[in-house]
């Protein structure tokens, strides 16, 4: 079992990075990633410090690599949030100095393609944060979404064990940021399904997982990857990203955790709600409803190949849906099936 460290909690007031480890999307849409900026600090009332590849396309992985240690050495700095996902994470891994972070542990905010930092940290014993991005959960049209301010809370702020709530509503289906005047409407929400459970068992289990996308790329190279030992008492967490990959995808994925044996060390899986509208691939109600509907069962069979037993809820809070919850990474959760309730601990 892999022995993970408990992080400090923030103050109000605290100063906070802001980074691009993956795309330089707010200097493309900087109206987005300042509304984002101002309410990370007018709502949580920390000092929001940008690094110098925040707002820049394309920048070299040398250089991301170069801002995110220089935010986990400077002590001034709490906490680090990153403003958007992206796709070419995994590459700039290879510029990191895992002294310099293991030696200056503290909270980590991102999810996507974030999941390769996740990683890593979680290698090193340093526990994460899934979730809150500074173009979407912070800067959401309108305003921020109620449970995800109280989810950012217990992640900054509190400690001890909460139980994971379930929204009434959901949102897939986005407003463009090309124009600015969307920021100042309200997205369309839709009622939401609840949670779908299989499995008889109780679990309980240190959180390790990401975006099914991210995993799949970190299961081709297979440099990140956690040992065997490590994964013993862990519950997996997957959710996948917007671009809305057919069903057999995760599947694949769920394949090869089986055949490594993970499926039989893992004591629970956990899935966020899949994203199911894109502006690319703007599907209807009933679409959206059976993409929804195959993926879970995919899963479901997928893991039932490997183990019988371990409980698995589906549609969870997390992910590229909102209202999105902060998955504790490297933090405790429990699984209790007759309740059914889900609990993390912060």
């Amino acid at each position: 079992m892999k022995k993970i460290s408990k992080l400090h909690k923030l103050a109000p007031g605290d100063k906070v990075a802001i980074l691009s480890p993956s795309s330089g999307l707010p200097g493309i849409f900087p109206w987005v990633f300042e509304q984002g900026v101002e309410r990370l600090h007018e709502i949580f009332n920390l000092v929001p410090v940008e690094y110098p590849t925040t707002r820049q396309m394309n920048s070299p992985l040398k250089d991301r690599a170069r801002d995110i240690l220089d935010a986990f050495s400077n002590k001034d700095i709490k906490a680090i949030f990153t403003s958007i996902g992206g796709e070419d994470q995994i590459r700039l891994l290879r510029y990191l100095d895992a002294d310099i972070i293991r030696s200056n542990p503290k909270p980590f905010f991102g999810f996507s393609d974030n999941t390769h930092l996740h990683i890593y940290l979680w290698n090193l014993g340093m526990p994460s944060y899934y979730g809150g991005a500074i173009m979407t959960q912070f800067a959401m049209q309108q305003g921020m979404n109620d449970i995800t301010i109280q989810s950012i809370k217990r992640a900054l702020f509190e400690t001890g064990c909460f139980d994971v709530d379930v929204s009434d509503t959901y949102n897939d289906i986005g407003l463009s940021w090309q124009d600015p005047n969307n920021l100042k409407k309200e997205r369309i929400w839709e009622p939401n399904d609840g949670l779908y459970w299989d499995g008889k068992n109780n679990a309980s289990g240190t959180l390790w997982g990401g975006c099914v996308e991210s995993l799949t790329v970190q299961m081709s190279s297979g440099i990140y990857l956690p040992s065997d030992k490590d994964l013993e008492n862990t519950i997996l967490f997957i959710e996948t990203a917007e671009d809305i990959p057919e069903p057999w995808v995760v599947q694949y994925l769920l394949y090869g955790f089986g055949e490594r044996g993970w499926l039989e060390k893992f004591q629970g899986v956990l899935v966020g709600r899949p994203k199911a509208w894109e502006f690319d691939k703007q599907l209807n109600a009933d679409e959206k409803k059976d993409y929804r509907e195959q993926q879970r069962k995919i899963i479901l069979d997928t893991v039932r190949l490997y183990n019988s037993s371990i409980p698995v809820v589906q549609n969870l809070d997390f992910g590229h849906t909102d209202p999105q919850i902060i998955i504790p990474m490297g933090n405790q959760a429990e699984i209790n099936t007759s309740d059914k309730v889900v609990k993390f601990y912060y």
